[in-house]
């Protein structure tokens, strides 16, 4: 009897063990996200008080004159087929070109079978549309009049619309597909990818004069943010069953 009960301790201080070092291991998870959500959020709170008291203008003209030629400032600086080419990569972040690749991500992940992960990316990337319009009619900061604009703009400044857009999508995109991926090599492509896309489509609406460059790193303050959040929920749901769970590696990859 006294055996069959140390045996009982044991086993049931080894599941205790493990039970806390689970929790542990998810607490700082969730910690770490909060501690890094927070930390963009406030950014782009003290970023946006500045922008609202006039703080930021000196900032603004400067680095926007720096993609203008001293001479004429209409022109914006290096060859011709530079302003195309920033005209081409500014449409990446475009509702019209975001909702095909949206459309076409989350059809991937619906016929592989992913159909809770299709729906989460779905929900993530509407409400942070949601959240993006949301701030830019909140804060309705006029375009910047320095400089001739190079494409035509209806709505207000602030945050950048196409980097806000371009942020939730592609980092929302890039983190929840890593979060069905296993391979470190496929999620550091991923999220490579994903951060490139949205700045060079940030620094293509400083370059077009369409925005003041403190517009485009509010958007990417608030999209990474929101990225982070939804990443970490989906996280906690595949944790739960609810989500489908990262898919394994290929044999022979990372």
């Amino acid at each position: 009897m006294a055996s069959d009960s140390s045996a009982l301790d044991l086993a049931l201080m080894s599941f205790l063990r493990a039970l806390l070092q689970s929790l542990w291991i998810i607490e700082r998870r969730v910690l770490a996200s909060i501690v890094v959500v927070a930390a963009l959020v406030l950014a782009f709170g003290l970023l946006a008080s500045e922008v609202l008291e006039g703080d930021t203008r000196a900032f603004d003209e400067h680095i926007l004159l720096l993609f203008r030629t001293p001479s004429d400032r209409s022109v914006p600086i290096g060859p011709a087929w530079l302003k195309e080419a920033m005209r081409d990569i500014t449409a990446l972040g475009s509702t019209s070109v975001l909702v095909i690749i949206v459309g076409a991500v989350v059809g991937f992940l619906a016929v592989s079978g992913l159909r809770h992960a299709a729906a989460m990316i779905l929900a993530s990337v509407l409400l942070g549309v949601l959240l993006s319009n949301s701030l830019k009619w909140g804060f309705a900061r006029p375009r910047p009049d320095l400089v001739p604009r190079d494409i035509l703009v209806y709505t207000a400044s602030f945050p950048s619309g196409h980097t806000t857009l371009s942020a939730v999508v592609y980092l929302t995109l890039g983190a929840l597909l890593c979060r069905t991926q296993s391979s470190i090599a496929v999620k550091a492509y991923i999220l490579a990818a994903a951060a490139f896309l949205t700045a060079i489509v940030g620094v293509s609406r400083v370059y077009l004069g369409v925005h003041w460059p403190t517009d485009v790193i509010a958007g990417w303050l608030i999209g990474g943010a929101w990225a982070f959040v939804c990443a970490s929920i989906m996280g906690w749901l595949q944790g739960r069953g609810e989500v489908e769970p990262e898919q394994p590696p290929s044999p022979g990859r990372i």
